[in-house]
């Protein structure tokens, strides 16, 4: 088994669920007490945070670049970013270590194809929704992704910063943002992209007819199955 190197934190919240995930697919995969081989380095998001505010993105690439190298030194085989807005600095990441990085806009896309779908709703921080980082690797697959209108997307930003990144999963979010997919479903949206690693955890299959891509949950077993 390779040793898949985690960089979390971004929020922790959803970091605890990257770690539950790997080790139950392990767990469930090869049976017995085997569990998943993994390495963490965990940032203190308030600094990445106050980059992202600032605009200083290259500040926040050299973070998560000198967390990559840390992982690497430790005996990493494969590389991780836990979160998808950090992946705006994932080039940063990638030249820094020799071991490969798995992309979660790359896996993700993989998750929709595999459905069958090309037409998505994604949501996510207003970063993810707003800029082409996440959405360009999408569109090279020949995915199309509709966004929600500022109002929501404002609202979303909010939500996950505010509530979600803090351990905050409220009934009144969950039904605002089944709210938003149902807007992004009558646009003509075949599938939801949960483009924020928190998301998954307010909302699940059950809320909603509508398929969710879980990217938390697609990026971690994809993960797993590069590491067996």
């Amino acid at each position: 088994m390779k040793t898949i190197g985690i960089i979390g934190g971004m929020s922790w919240e959803s970091t605890l669920e990257y770690y539950r995930i790997m080790n139950e697919t392990v767990k469930e995969r090869l049976g017995g007490l085997h569990s998943a081989k993994l390495l963490m380095y965990s940032v203190d998001f308030a600094e990445i945070r106050g980059d992202m505010l600032a605009g200083d993105w290259d500040g926040a690439g050299e973070r998560l670049a000198k967390a990559a190298r840390a992982l690497e030194k430790g005996g990493a085989d494969l590389l991780l970013i836990a979160t998808n807005t950090l992946h705006k600095v994932a080039p940063r990441v990638e030249a820094a270590v020799s071991i490969p990085l798995l992309h979660i806009a790359e896996a993700s896309a993989d998750a929709v194809l595999d459905a069958g779908l090309t037409r998505i709703g994604l949501l996510g921080t207003a970063f993810t929704m707003e800029q082409d980082f996440y959405t360009a690797r999408l569109a090279a697959r020949g995915i199309d992704a509709l966004v929600p209108p500022e109002a929501d997307r404002r609202l979303i930003d909010r939500v996950i910063f505010d509530e979600m990144c803090k351990g905050v999963f409220t009934d009144e979010a969950r039904a605002e943002f089944l709210r938003v997919i149902g807007g992004l479903t009558a646009l003509g949206a075949q599938g939801i992209v949960l483009g924020c690693t928190e998301i998954g955890i307010l909302v699940r299959p059950g809320d909603t007819d509508v398929p969710l891509f879980d990217t938390c949950l697609i990026h971690a077993t994809r993960a797993v199955d590069l590491a067996l």
